[in-house]
């Protein structure tokens, strides 16, 4: 019965895709009839309109909708919302309280507006156009809306070679292609990050650059659908939506005409501004899929520290689980009285520890587990599509049942689960929370009729393959390595949610929308059901563990790092880039990737697995990794139980590059806080590919092999096997080594030869003043009490600028801060600030790249420094002035 529903199934998929081929054929669907305006009411600020189909119904996916309503807001003056529903039919939307709206402002329209909404009536066709220019920016003209109960299409013109970003998660180019492309967003578990697949992850935005200005196009809608951008129809470049269900609702943005970067704090206005961190959370995070038993955990932290490489949190993977199930520990392999006692360790050393914790909760029905017993006494589980019994997967733990983060008495639940089992007292007191599988992930292809048989047939969950170690063992003291919620319920009734009629590119299992996941009949408490709710189910369980962890301790800023993720969960989650490989082709993936989610998606804190999470790293791969990982926000090891070990102290290279990116990146950390607070202010991106800074510079437009690390550090790794020599692109600007100082004019590529497999070349956009820590550390609470020097990189024009943030690092409201800004301009540099924040720590000197000879005189707040304290090299053109004066009030330096 199992093989002939599952062969059905099948049959039933490979004929709907057939079908959408067929019917989603370029030709046909522009000879559809559309719609006409009627009924238009123009209050300036606001258009609404009646649509009523124009002509015979196409009903290529079903029947055609007769009459829909146009609503176009000018919510601001760069930001137009326009929305079209079924006003006789209550269509699903993306919940407000998982993605809050903006407000509109009631002053905005037309006449002020940076971009405004264009229209025709018969038949009715959009754009939007940039005011000061008339440039069309969006344009559905000879593509007729298609809006049907299980298909909506929409499609715009793009210029001929057009720079498209965004669309995300994927692992394609950051530049998107243009010839025959599709992205699928559709949220799975997607090991191995595979190129032109769905991920775990859904950010319906782009970004569309162009010489004369940069906009942004936000659909906000959650369902599942493919984005076509295709130029191979003869008439010109188009991007083409076709989504499952929903409505239309789009958030047009206006960029600017100069700064790409204006358009990325936009988008924040509308998805909302990233989480701050806390500072501990930008150390070294170490962690691996594979630990056998606490012995294991302990001797990664004490070799850590034998290599003097500096690990600032251990974390740990579900092996410390019982039986894979979740908030409990094995009690022969990590039993709680030997884990706490890492942890104190940890905590007493200066270091964080973090867990992992999955969504998916055993189901064990009077077997005493605390968490599905307490679940099921508060109704929280997801529900099968009868609305009363639990839906059932099957993962990790064997047949399980999943939170609904809808249900209202969920996040007490989940809250309550945090605060039992990870209790400082009682418990195991992490720093961060880690979460997984949240797409949510399930091990059975759909129909998965007995969840039972199948977590037997597929062994879950595992046994274990070692023995237990001595309970009374002791730990840190081994011979260290020695290297060598509320919303009206839709009806959808007489809509197929199991094999829509459109069937979008889902890569997960057979292709199935309820393949390795929660079925899309599923029902939440408000009546939503997971065919349209699917793509933010890890959005929803990130803000449940953000809610669960703040509880913890009230007032502190909360690390939490997230798989999957929908718009605007940078708000409280970072996130990691997922089951990537220890190939090349991943470790160069990684960047488009971290530029996505921190220059685009606005979740800043991410990062990919460091020397890759599954099959086997090499030395260099490993060496190169930890130096471009020193330079993701989020930077952590991690890999496989399947893969061997890859702790940067396993190998000679791979320690010393560890060492030496680590130094930069500590040295940096405070310039890396700073960036991330202004984030938090404004949304300006703390990545950012060259063209954001760069935009009238064409060579920029396509790089992803190189990044800026905040405002002013180019990053420029090399991406070839056993290559010792990169290509980098240098834009036409003055450009410093980081280590040297010594300048480069850019505007042509460079080959930089003899580049070991111990270094990363790390450049200094001229015009930057970098406040630097003097020296790096082991911790981040040893660093905070280094001095900080100043380094000084004028432009072209002999100008630079930079600014500091300090505080207390972990306090999400703070009592007393620092906001320190630096200017350079005709020789004299001026730091000014408000110093409410005790740096508690010296400017050592003061470091002035490009400078031609010694100055006759160096003044210090007017007053001449002393020749001893003045050093000049003539090589490098750098000037070091040892000023070794408290941090706690403006001064200026001067050279005469």
């Amino acid at each position: 019965m199992y093989v002939l529903a599952a062969l059905r199934f099948a049959l039933l998929g490979q004929l709907a895709a057939l079908v959408s081929a067929t019917v989603t054929d370029p030709k046909i669907l522009d000879a559809c009839p559309g719609y006409k305006a009627k009924n238009v009411i123009n209050l300036g600020h606001t258009l609404s309109a009646d649509l009523v189909l124009d002509g015979k119904a196409c009903n290529v996916f079903g029947p055609d909708i007769e009459k829909l309503k146009l609503q176009v807001t000018y919510e601001s003056k760069d930001r137009i919302h326009v929305k079209i529903t079924d006003p006789a039919d209550k269509r699903y939307e993306v919940p407000e309280s998982v993605l809050p709206r903006p407000k509109a402002d009631l002053l905005s329209g037309p006449l002020t507006s940076e971009i405004r909404f264009n229209y025709t009536t018969s038949p009715f066709a959009f754009s939007i156009y940039r005011s000061s220019t008339h440039e069309v920016l969006f344009s559905t003209a000879s593509h007729p809306i298609i809006f049907e109960p299980q298909y909506l299409r929409v499609k715009t013109n793009l210029p001929a070679n057009a720079n498209v970003y965004g669309l995300g998660e994927h692992t394609d180019t950051f530049r998107l292609p243009t010839h025959n492309y599709t992205r699928t967003l559709w949220s799975r578990d997607a090991y191995g990050v595979p190129q032109g697949n769905n991920l775990y992850g859904n950010h319906p935005i782009y970004f569309e650059h162009r010489t004369t200005g940069t906009h942004g196009v936000f659909l906000a809608n959650s369902n599942g659908m493919d984005i076509k951008i295709d130029d191979s129809e003869g008439t010109g470049t188009t991007l083409e939506y076709n989504v499952i269900g929903g409505i239309l609702d789009f958030y047009f943005l206006a960029g600017s005409e100069s700064d790409p970067t204006e358009v990325v704090r936009q988008y924040a206005d509308v998805v909302g501004l990233p989480a701050e961190v806390p500072y501990w959370s930008f150390g070294l995070h170490q962690c691996r899929f594979g630990y056998q038993n606490y012995i294991d955990v302990s001797e990664v932290i004490t070799n850590y520290s034998a290599a003097g490489i500096p690990l600032e949190t251990m974390w740990t993977d579900i092996d410390y689980m019982y039986k894979r199930r979740i908030f409990t520990v094995d009690p022969d392999y990590f039993p709680l009285d030997r884990m706490r006692e890492i942890v104190d360790y940890l905590h007493s050393h200066d270091q964080k520890f973090v867990l992992m914790t999955d969504p998916a909760i055993a189901y064990l029905p009077d077997e005493g587990y605390g968490p599905f017993d307490r679940g099921t006494a508060a109704d929280v589980w997801l529900k099968a599509a009868n609305g009363s019994s639990p839906f059932l997967g099957a993962v990790w733990p064997g047949v399980t049942v999943f939170p609904d983060w809808f249900n209202p008495k969920t996040q007490d639940f989940w809250t309550n689960e945090f605060k039992l089992f990870y209790d400082p007292n009682t418990g195991l007191d992490i720093d961060g929370a880690w979460i997984d599988m949240n797409e949510p992930s399930s091990f059975c292809n759909y129909p998965c009729t007995d969840p039972f048989e199948q977590a037997k047939q597929q062994d879950l969950p595992p046994a274990r393959t070692s023995s237990p170690p001595d309970p009374d063992a002791p730990i840190f003291g081994q011979e260290p390595f020695s290297a060598k919620r509320h919303v009206k319920r839709v009806d959808h009734s007489g809509d197929d949610v199991q094999t829509p009629p459109y069937a979008i590119a889902n890569f997960a299992g057979n292709g199935a929308l309820s393949d390795k996941t929660a079925y899309t009949d599923a029902v939440h408490a408000n009546g939503l059901i997971e065919y349209d709710t699917h793509n933010l189910y890890g959005t929803m369980m990130s803000t449940a563990t953000h809610d669960a962890m703040l509880a913890r301790r009230p007032g502190l800023r909360t690390l939490v790092i997230t798989r999957s993720t929908f718009a605007g969960a940078g708000t409280r989650v970072g996130k990691w880039l997922g089951d990537n490989f220890s190939e090349w082709s991943h470790y160069k993936q990684s960047i488009s990737g971290i530029l996505g989610m921190a220059g685009i998606y606005h979740v800043p804190m991410v990062g990919a697995d460091i020397c890759g999470y599954a099959e086997n790293t090499t030395e260099t791969l490993c060496a190169r990794w930890a130096m471009l990982g020193a330079f993701y926000p989020f930077m952590r090891n991690h890999n496989a139980d399947t893969s061997i070990s890859q702790e940067f102290y396993r190998w000679p290279t791979t320690t010393q590059a560890a060492k030496n990116a680590l130094d930069i990146r500590y040295r940096l950390l405070d310039y890396l806080y700073t960036s991330f607070h202004q984030a938090k202010l404004d949304g300006t991106p703390v990545l950012s590919p060259l063209w954001y800074q760069f935009p009238k510079d064409a060579n920029t437009f396509a790089i992803d092999t190189q990044f800026f690390f905040g405002p002013s550090i180019l990053v420029s790794p090399v991406i070839e096997e056993n290559s010792t020599s990169v290509d980098v692109y240098y834009p036409n600007e003055l450009f410093y080594d980081f280590h040297t100082l010594a300048a480069t004019q850019g505007g042509s590529t460079t080959t930089l030869t003899d580049v070991n497999f111990t270094t990363i070349p790390v450049s200094i956009k001229g015009g930057a003043v970098l406040p630097l820590r003097a020296n790096s550390a082991m911790t981040t609470t040893e660093l905070r009490k280094t001095d900080f020097e100043l380094v000084v990189a004028p432009s072209s024009k002999g100008t630079a600028s930079g600014s500091l943030y300090l505080d207390d690092g972990v306090s999400i409201t703070q009592k007393h801060t620092t906001t320190v800004e630096f200017a350079y301009k005709g020789g004299k540099l001026t730091v000014k600030g408000t110093f409410g924040y005790p740096t508690g720590v010296d400017v050592s000197r003061v470091r002035f790249a490009n400078t031609k000879s010694t100055p006759k005189t160096v003044r210090l707040n007017g007053k001449a420094v002393t020749p001893d304290k003045i050093a000049f090299d003539s090589a490098t053109g750098v000037l070091d002035v040892t000023l070794g004066i408290p941090f706690k009030s403006s001064f200026t330096v001067e050279l005469d």
